[in-house]
Order: C-alpha cells, then sequence, then structure tokens
C-alpha cells in the first residue's frame, strides 16, 4: 500500500506532536524508584515519591494520600495489575489504616478521592461523598473499617454490629457515586479461616509489621508482599471475572502465592476505566507504600497488531530539518481507543526488531531507535507520536533514502514494518516577508484598528504554492504570494518551489498601537500671574519625533511643541498617536489653572497677653509665650511656620516658645488649593533675659499693697535690702518666695517718709543685676 506522507512546518508540527503525546496507553510500568514520575501518574493529599517507592501515607496521625492515573483503557479487554505494597513502622496499640486500589468510569470529567480512614479514599464515610464515579474498590484493610457499615458505608460482613472491626480484611465494594453505592460484595478475614477467611496454612497479617519495623523489599524475607489482579471480561455475562492472588512470605525463604478471589464481579462495566490506589491512618498509624506497578490489559489475545503503510513520492529539502507527521488515520490501528504511541526508525527491513518479551519493554519507543543516522541524513522520532524528522545532507541532493520504521499502538502492540521513501531536493533561499509597494525588511508593522496591511513574499525563485501563518498556525485559504491583514499576530509565509522545498521567511508582527502613557496629574498649575504653562514637562518621556500630541479645549487645539506655551486656563484633553498612523489614544481629560491675582502673604506677633513684640515694648524673654497671627491671603488652606530653631508648625495661627535669647528669622509659607505658594520672613528678637518692676510705694495699713516687693522674671537668685534715708538696713531677704518689707522694724511699724531699696540678682543666663532706688511708705 502506498501512502502520502504529511509534510508540516515546525509549529503545525509541535501543535500535533503535543496533542499525540497526550495518549500514552498500556503496558503502563511505573517503578517509583527514580526522581519523577510519567507526566499521566497524578499524584494527591499526602502522597510523595520518597526513598524509591511511591509513600501515600507516613506513619502519622490522619494522613491521607493517593495516586490514579490518568490514561483510560477500554473495559472491553480488562485489566491486569502487578505491585508490590510496604505497610510497617506503625505506632500506637493498633496499625492503621489501610490501603486499596480502585477503579472509576475513565470518562469521569472531575476526579475526587472517596472518604479516607476506614474508607480508605473509595467509599463513603460519613458527610465525606465516595469515589467520583467508582466502579470497584480492593481494600487491603488493617484496622477494620472497610469491611464494616459504619460511618454510613453500604453493608459489611456477615453477622456482625455495624461498629464491630473486622482487621486484617481484604474486601471487594462495588460501584458507587457521591454518597450512595459502594456496596460490600465479598470480603477475606487474612488472619482466619472458614466460609470468610483463608485455606488452612494461607493466613498471614496486611501488615508486616507494627513499630520500630521497616520496608521488606526481599521476597525472601518476612513480611514481603505483593498483589496480582486480574479483571477478565465474564463472557457469560455482564462485569468481570476477579482472580486477586497475593505473594507473601511468613516464613523466611518460603514466599507463597495465595488467592484471595476468583469469582464474578457481576456490575456493568464503564466504557472506559481508570485505575488508582489511596491509604489513610487516622488515631492509629502505619506507613503505606507502593512499587514495580505494572498495569495491562487482560485480553491481550484479543489485541492485534497496527499495520503501518508503505511512504513514497514526497520530497525533503537538503540542509533544513524536514518535519513530518503519520497520522492516526493513515495507519491501520485495529484495537478499541488505540492511538500511535512509539515510532521507532531501522535501516533495513531485516534489522527491524521482534516484539520485547519485557511487558515494561513494549510500553516505550526504545532510545536506539528513535534515531537513526545515515549517510543521506539523520531521522529522528518525537516522543510518544507520530511524528518525525529529517535532516537529509546536502552532498545527496537528486537522490533518494528509504528507512524503515514500526508504530507501535496504546497497548504496546507494533507493527511488522514498512518503508518511507523520500527524494532529497535542493532547498530554496529564504524569502522575504515586506508590506507590499516597500523594499525594506521589517519586524514590526504598527495599524490602528479597523485597517489593514498588505504583505507580500518576495524570494529570488518562482513558487508553486504560498502558505501563511499567524502566530505560528496554518491560516486557511491563504495560498498567494500576497496577503492582507487587519488582526495582530507574528505572521510568516513560506513559499514551495517546484520541488516542494520550502522557503520560510522573515516573521513580521503585526500590531495595534502601543500608546506611551499620557497620565498627567490634573490640574496643571501655573502660579505666575500671566505666565503660560508647558504643557509637555508634565508629559512622560516626551518623544514629538515619534508621537504627534494634540491638547483640545478651551476654544484651543495645540499640537506638539505649540503646548509649551499653555496661556488659558480650563478644562482640556490630551491624546496621542503614532506619527506614522492617523488614529489617536483615547483622550485624557486635564484641567489647566493659571494664577490671575498674586497670592499675598504677611504675619504678625506679640507676647501672649501683652502683645509685647520689641525692646520698645518691655522685651521678650526665653519663656515667653509668643502669639503668631496669620494676615495672608484668605486663598491659603496650608500654612507651613519656620521658626528658625528648628521647630516647625502647620497651624494658622501658633504659638512658640524660643527657650533662649537670640534673634530668629520666622518663615511662613502658604499654599492655595492648586499648589501655589507664597513666603515671608520675618525677624523676632529675644533680648531679655530677667525683668524687675519696683513699686513706687506701699500702704502698710491698707488690705491691699500692704507690703513692698519689687516683681520679677527671669532671676534665680534674689536679694531685697531696705535702708532708711541716713542709710542703715532696716531690712533684708535674699528668699525668692519673699512676701517683701511689711515697713516695720523689730515689730514696730516705721513712720510715713521714704526708703532706700537695693535689689543684686542673678538671672537664669548668668546676667548680673544690681538695682536701686526710692520708695514711700504710706500711712
Amino acid at each position: 500500500m502506498k501512502g502520502i506522507l504529511k509534510y508540516l512546518v515546525v509549529a503545525l508540527f509541535a501543535l500535533l506532536g503535543s496533542k499525540a503525546g497526550a495518549q500514552v496507553g498500556f503496558p503502563y510500568c511505573e517503578s517509583f524508584q527514580t526522581a519523577s514520575t510519567q507526566a499521566n501518574t497524578i499524584f494527591g493529599g499526602d502522597a510523595r515519591l520518597v526513598d524509591g517507592v511511591l509513600r501515600l501515607t507516613t506513619n502519622q496521625l490522619n494522613q491521607r494520600g493517593f495516586v490514579y492515573f490518568d490514561i483510560p483503557f477500554p473495559s472491553t479487554y480488562g485489566l491486569k495489575v502487578e505491585f508490590e505494597y510496604f505497610s510497617y513502622g506503625g505506632t500506637g496499640l493498633y496499625l492503621a489504616d489501610g490501603l486499596s486500589v480502585f477503579l472509576f468510569d475513565g470518562d469521569t470529567q472531575n476526579f475526587n478521592p472517596g472518604g479516607f480512614g476506614g474508607s480508605l479514599g473509595y467509599a463513603q464515610r460519613s458527610s465525606e461523598p465516595g469515589l467520583s464515579n467508582g466502579y470497584l474498590g480492593i481494600g487491603f484493610d488493617e484496622y477494620g473499617n472497610f469491611g464494616n457499615s459504619s460511618e454510613g458505608r453500604n453493608g459489611g460482613f456477615a453477622g456482625i454490629g455495624q461498629n464491630v472491626l473486622v482487621p486484617n480484611a481484604i474486601v471487594l465494594r462495588g460501584p458507587g457515586n457521591g454518597n450512595s453505592g459502594y456496596p460490600f460484595v465479598v470480603g477475606r478475614k487474612t488472619t482466619s479461616t472458614g466460609n470468610d477467611g483463608l485455606l488452612p496454612g494461607g493466613q498471614f497479617e496486611i501488615s508486616s509489621g507494627g513499630s520500630g519495623t521497616s520496608r521488606v523489599t526481599d521476597p525472601m524475607q518476612i513480611g514481603y508482599r505483593r498483589v496480582n489482579l486480574e479483571l477478565q471480561p465474564d463472557p457469560d455475562g455482564v462485569g468481570f471475572f476477579i482472580t486477586l492472588s497475593m505473594v507473601v512470605t511468613t516464613q523466611a525463604g518460603l514466599p507463597r502465592q495465595i488467592t484471595i478471589f476468583d469469582r464474578p464481579f457481576d456490575f456493568p462495566a464503564p466504557k472506559n476505566l481508570k485505575i488508582g490506589f489511596a491509604a489513610s491512618t487516622g488515631g492509629y498509624s502505619n506507613f503505606h507504600e507502593i512499587r514495580n506497578l505494572i498495569v495491562e490489559v487482560s485480553a491481550d489475545d484479543k489485541l492485534l497488531e497496527p499495520q503501518g503503510v508503505d511512504f513514497s513520492d514526497f520530497s525533503s529539502c537538503a540542509g533544513q530539518e524536514n518535519q513530518f507527521y503519520i497520522t492516526d488515520q493513515e495507519v491501520v490501528l485495529p484495537n478499541e481507543n488505540s492511538a500511535i504511541r512509539c515510532l521507532q526508525f531501522y535501516n533495513s527491513e531485516e534489522s527491524i526488531e521482534g516484539e520485547s518479551e519485557d511487558i515494561c519493554s513494549q510500553a516505550r519507543c526504545l532510545e536506539q531507535n528513535r534515531v537513526l543516522i545515515m549517510p543521506q541524513g539523520t531521522f529522528r522520532a518525537s516522543d510518544q507520536a507520530g511524528g518525525f524528522t529529517f535532516f537529509p545532507n546536502e552532498e545527496y541532493i537528486g537522490q533518494e533514502v528509504t528507512v524503515f520504521y514500526t508504530i507501535t499502538d496504546s497497548y504496546g502492540k507494533t507493527s511488522q514494518g514498512n518503508s518511507i521513501t523520500l527524494a532529497i531536493e535542493e532547498s530554496p533561499k529564504p524569502i522575504n516577508l515586506q508590506v507590499s509597494g516597500q523594499n525594506e525588511v521589517i519586524e514590526k508593522v504598527d495599524i490602528c484598528q479597523g485597517d489593514a496591511v498588505t504583505f507580500e513574499g518576495l524570494g529570488s525563485e518562482e513558487y508553486e504554492r504560498f502558505e501563511w501563518y499567524k502566530d505560528g498556525e496554518l491560516i486557511g485559504g491563504a495560498i498567494q504570494q500576497i496577503f492582507t491583514t487587519g488582526e495582530e499576530g507574528i505572521y510568516q509565509v513560506i513559499g514551495y518551489n517546484r520541488k516542494n522545498c520550502p522557503a520560510k521567511s522573515n516573521e513580521v508582527k503585526v500590531a495595534f498601537p502601543n500608546f506611551p502613557a499620557i497620565g498627567i496629574t490634573s490640574p496643571v498649575v501655573g502660579c505666575e500671574v500671566g505666565q503660560p504653562v508647558d504643557l509637555t514637562a508634565y508629559i512622560p518621556d516626551y518623544d514629538p519625533a515619534t508621537y504627534d500630541y494634540e491638547l483640545s479645549g478651551s476654544g484651543l487645539i495645540l499640537l506638539n511643541d505649540e503646548m509649551k506655551t499653555v496661556s488659558k486656563s480650563g478644562d482640556y484633553q490630551l491624546r496621542v498617536k503614532l506619527k506614522s498612523l492617523e488614529c489617536y489614544s483615547d483622550p485624557v481629560p486635564l484641567e489647566v489653572f493659571i494664577q490671575e491675582k498674586e497670592l499675598t502673604v504677611d504675619f504678625d506677633f506679640g507676647v501672649e497677653g501683652s502683645g509685647v513684640k520689641d525692646v520698645a515694648g518691655g522685651g521678650i524673654f526665653p519663656d515667653d509665650v509668643i502669639e503668631f497671627f496669620d494676615l495672608s491671603d484668605e486663598r491659603a488652606v496650608k500654612w507651613e511656620w519656620d521658626f528658625g530653631d528648628g521647630a516647625n508648625s502647620q497651624d494658622q495661627n501658633p504659638k512658640h516658645v524660643f527657650g533662649k535669647k537670640g534673634e530668629f528669622e520666622v518663615e511662613l509659607v502658604i499654599t492655595d488649593m492648586y499648589g501655589c505658594q507664597e513666603t515671608v520672613s520675618q525677624i523676632v528678637a529675644v533680648t531679655r533675659s530677667f525683668r524687675l518692676m519696683v513699686p513706687t510705694g506701699f500702704t502698710p495699713l491698707d488690705s491691699q499693697n500692704k507690703t513692698f516687693l519689687p516683681k520679677q522674671k527671669g532671676l534665680v537668685q534674689f536679694e531685697l535690702l531696705i535702708f532708711n534715708i541716713w542709710g542703715e538696713l532696716i531690712f533684708s531677704t535674699n528668699d525668692l518666695e519673699t512676701e517683701g518689707w511689711d515697713g516695720t522694724l523689730k515689730g514696730k511699724l516705721l513712720d510715713a517718709g521714704l526708703y532706700i531699696y537695693r535689689v543684686n540678682g542673678v538671672a537664669t543666663d548668668g546676667e548680673k543685676l544690681e538695682e536701686s532706688g526710692k520708695f514711700r511708705l504710706i500711712r
């Protein structure tokens, strides 16, 4: 049979190749002893790859782990499963809970495991629903709940109460979904004999040991466990005939094969099934692990070998990698749900290898057959697909090359071998993708939405046909030299010469204009009265060489540098466009404000309570509270005071104590609602460190003004001396808290008349005071 091999360019091949690679199929072999697993192996919960095994749970409490294989297999062919499991190292008085292997409807869209704990990830458990569209659950139950009807499970071992534990049991449960179904079908108590137990001498525990035990991987050592499960399509009814056996070692050097079940499972099977595993712990714990998993179809005798075809009359092009694809439709795939899984190459029909006896070797392409180097060039198969490439050597231009290939389907069945014959042609030089009417090669074209650009593929020879691509995908119906588009994307054209060899062009990106940011904080303010504002200074990365900017509003339309002198307040709209295009960006609204009346700023100040502001008024002391009064423009909305001593205030009318003598330049900055500012400053002189006020007389016999006492401020030392007119000392005190002289001497009130005072003192800054004078005693 002759066929026509499909030739695809790189992008299309990658698309098809990834789609084909999604089907892995059977036999499915996963040792779990490598750093990663196949892409179709889906982990969940506490499941992890650890130390050469898939660990579903650790020996911690309340663990739940699961894994399933996202590969459907037709129930028509049945199933065979083999795996080792390791259950050990538990803590506490009991071991718990166990592990399960389950089947579910392969067409289920959303996978969810079942209840954990005693339901082992398969059946319902109280409010937890069971496995999505479950078909069969086999529980290897250590603790004993999978075989009873507690926690809402459907049925259990006969003759036991709802909550009675049945530890060391292997139990089959049937189909279910959500909170219904999953019925108890049959169970075996592995440490018992009788109807529900095993034949005498066949007893064993589900787990290989409790606390302190370790994983047993040697079949000759006590504690080893391997499971063999086969579901054969039942020729006499619905469902399957189930055979479950185990290899267990309870005596060193004596592994035994024990049959657990050999019976019908009379439940109609879904069209497709998928397989998975789960395990759980609860109030007690155990390690639960599996490895060396092999999944294959049961009815291998019903599987047929795929049939390839001989491909010829097709060309390859020297000096470049040619991409080809053998589709499922071009070959014969007789097995249900089958697809091309492996493509392998050989340089002669005699060198085609027969099917391996190793079931897992049938599941993958052999690396040595995926690449074939021949004198004419190199063939290279893609992963798990019907795609391949051929890179012909230029010295074989004008000749043909023949290679032999086999295909392996989803079930590991391999064809007998067929040939591919390719002519090696001279490759044309690359062609240029240009805008029609222009001579330069460009990388990008900007167009306005609603507009279009016309491309043309130009090369050094004549081309029989063209293929146009957008974003790596073939554009249907685009076969001419010229192509017009109004859509964004990356475009490329391939021209085929009379020998059907492709010449690929450069890529050109078509894009709608990416307008620069023109967002401006509004309003734009000019604070100098009558002076225009330069709006371009506010536009980020203003670039009039590349873009056109337009400002419109308030009866004006200004372009580019005309916006440097905007002299009118008002509401405007700003937009931008590429100089090469006519489409503008969406307009950005903004306000322009130009000050029409100058802001005025002023303030006054004085000592609180007295209004003193200078020496003439008595001077300002360091500890005086100074009041500042804003006399500025009523448009001010913000006040910033700098008192010249490191202190600041934002009150409109603040108060301040300078605390030391000196001249301080006090500055006031006012700001209006548009951010315009004005500044004024004044000098505040703090000149006095003390003050002394002496009365001219006193009246000792009145209720008021009955003592003579000069009032002072700022003194830390104070001495008051009183003399009569003959210079005789009649009173003295150095008490800062004194009430003064009461007009007596030795308890007797003196006569009215003139007296002399002298005050000696020291101010807070160390300045000395000596002052004297006359005053009158009035009677």
